[in-house]
């Protein structure tokens, strides 16, 4: 059988699993096993142990893997009817639960694999010389996981390896790891003081910081005025509404085991939005429309609240309470081509402006329904093939690198997907382009058309940046906490040499305030060293060092001694020259 090279990892990490669980069940005889997939990078298994284990055990874990594995010659397939399938796992409630699955009930006989002496229930898919192939893996870390996901279920403990095929591309990904945890956003984010988490207020919901409050309200500012000038109409909407929108919508059935719950209020029943589209639909609606005005394109910063589980929660990554740069564009069917086009157009000149390139940084996927899905996907197959249709020709038409992903579609239509990469190397959806024709029929959207009939449009809906939380934690990671000047939530530290020169260094920190650069004063009785060092530690752009050289008859600052945040020393600058240099920068976002 020839598999290509993505067939052949899954089966080298799935077979790992396996590997693990010989290991854990020699360890520990009473464990109840529960799954092992291969994942992006690596594999997991799911456990049920009598008592708790730590990652201080993984070693433990990792050295039987490797006295198991050199008696491991292949994986060899098995059938079990239903009843015998089951006597192999007493007491094991998942494989139980699974057995009934593979075995429809009992109609057909479910497959076993075994190597060596361990055997699991598996529908297949491994190494065919294990001996010789698991040699190069390592076992990364212990999570909480409940039993399918669900918070109804028991909560399981999760082991997390990785394996590869090679010794080199092991080590190359462990050290991308320790990499990434030096530059997660977590970690940065608490260093540089930009957010933080309250247990008091709540998992999942940020607090941000002065610091952190100054990157997102510059990338606030940013996309608003951007959008301004493409003829978007921003608005303000309310962060709740009566639970009757989101069943007019479809919403409520769809994704309210991610809402949060309805709150009662005189006999009313109102919802904390987690979407913002039945709020623009209505005022799109509150007044008569003509063609002359599509497409429309109604804009909002919208904080929107969704119940993630707790164990999905990372950082800024994926919160509870979120602000979307959001909108929705009600135009003519006709017009979709041009429309999506111009939303892409936009997306890859934010893209620009932080660096980001196609292909390296982040990629379209071009996210379809599931035909045979009535229940998760609105039924209408001609409006589906269409809209994909559409969808994938102007992805085609402007050359960009996309690939297709099935069963990924919103209920009401296919999208575009903006898939960026994290520091960990791992995808996460940043923003998205979406064709609707479902919402127009059920809020009953309708134009005036050039021949006076009533028209029912589409609706288009887009994210131009995406979660401003999310956009903050991928940015913290991208420029490893060296925001450009623009972003820097302190863009000058004025840096006096002794404590005589304190009065004109706050007077230099009074005309950068006035001239628009965020400028902060450090005159701690602390050494020049030790004030550049901590101003450098806080990947602070640019620091002017002022001593009696620096400052003129008059009491004022003429010059700077300038250094910055990468160690160089660029000597003295004039203050003029300075103010004008930062400006520049600022302006044109460099």
């Amino acid at each position: 059988m020839n598999l290509n090279k993505e067939e052949q990892l899954n089966n080298l990490r799935h077979s790992c699993a396996h590997l693990l669980a010989a290991a854990v069940m020699e360890l520990w005889p009473d464990t109840k096993r529960a799954i092992g997939p291969a994942i992006e990078n690596g594999f997991y298994f799911d456990f049920e142990f009598t008592n708790p284990i730590s990652e201080s055990d993984l070693s433990k874990i990792e050295k039987e893997m490797k006295k198991i594995v050199s008696n491991w010659r292949s994986f060899e397939r098995h059938e079990l009817s239903e009843v015998d399938a089951k006597k192999e796992f007493p007491g094991n409630p998942y494989k139980h639960e699974l057995i009934d699955e593979f075995s429809q009930n009992g109609k057909k006989k479910v497959s076993f694999y075994k190597s060596g002496d361990y055997w699991d229930l598996c529908l297949g898919g491994h190494v065919d010389h294990p001996d010789k192939q698991l040699t190069h893996f390592k076992l990364l870390s212990i999570a909480g996981a409940y039993w399918r996901g669900s918070e109804k279920n028991k909560m399981l403990t999760r082991i997390y390896g990785t394996c590869w095929p090679t010794k080199e591309e092991l080590e190359k990904y462990l050290k991308q790891l320790e990499d990434a945890k030096k530059l997660d956003h977590r970690k940065l984010g608490h260093d540089l003081d930009l957010f933080v988490f309250s247990d008091l207020v709540g998992k999942g919901l940020p607090l941000w910081t002065p610091k952190g409050s100054v990157i997102r309200r510059e990338i606030e500012r940013f996309i608003v005025d951007e959008e301004i000038k493409r003829n978007y109409l921003h608005v303000y909407t309310p962060d709740l509404a009566l639970l009757d929108l989101y069943k007019t919508s479809g919403h409520y059935p769809y994704y309210k085991d991610t809402m949060y719950a309805p709150i009662k209020i005189e006999d009313e029943e109102f919802m904390l939005r987690p979407m913002t589209c039945p709020h623009h639909f209505e005022l799109f609606k509150s007044k008569p429309r003509s063609y002359r005005e599509l497409p429309l394109r109604i804009a909002e910063l919208a904080k929107q609240y969704r119940f993630e589980k707790s164990g999905e929660l990372t950082g800024l990554m994926r919160v509870r309470s979120f602000c979307l740069a959001d909108s929705h564009i009600v135009a003519k069917k006709e017009q979709a081509p041009a429309v999506i086009d111009e939303v892409l157009d936009l997306i890859d000149y934010v893209a620009s402006i932080f660096t980001y390139k196609p292909g390296e940084h982040y990629r379209y996927r071009l996210s379809l329904g599931e035909r045979g899905d009535d229940k998760k996907y609105y039924k209408d197959d001609a409006s589906w093939d269409y809209a994909e249709s559409v969808l994938r020709d102007v992805l085609k038409k402007r050359k960009e690198l996309f690939y297709e992903a099935t069963n990924e579609a919103a209920f009401y239509g296919p999208k575009i997907d903006v898939q960026f990469k994290n520091i960990a190397g791992k995808e996460e959806t940043a923003f998205t382009v979406q064709y609707d024709f479902v919402m127009p029929k059920r809020f009953k959207l309708e134009y005036t058309d050039s021949d006076g009939s009533l028209k029912e449009p589409i609706v288009i809906h887009r994210s131009s940046i995406g979660a401003i939380e999310r956009t903050v934690a991928f940015l913290i990671e991208h420029y490893a906490g060296k925001f450009p000047v623009w972003l820097s939530p302190v863009q000058v530290t004025v840096i006096p040499i002794a404590q005589r020169h304190n009065v004109s260094a706050r007077h230099l920190q009074e005309v950068l305030l006035q001239n628009s650069i965020r400028a902060e004063l450090d005159d701690r009785q602390e050494s020049m060293q030790a004030k550049i060092r901590d101003a450098t530690l806080q990947k602070v752009p640019y620091m002017g060092i002022i001593g009696d050289k620096e400052i003129g008859q008059d009491g004022r600052v003429q010059m700077l001694s300038l250094r910055t945040r990468d160690g160089k020393n660029e000597g003295s600058i004039s203050l003029d020259r300075f103010l004008e240099r930062v400006q520049n920068e600022i302006e044109k976002k460099s």
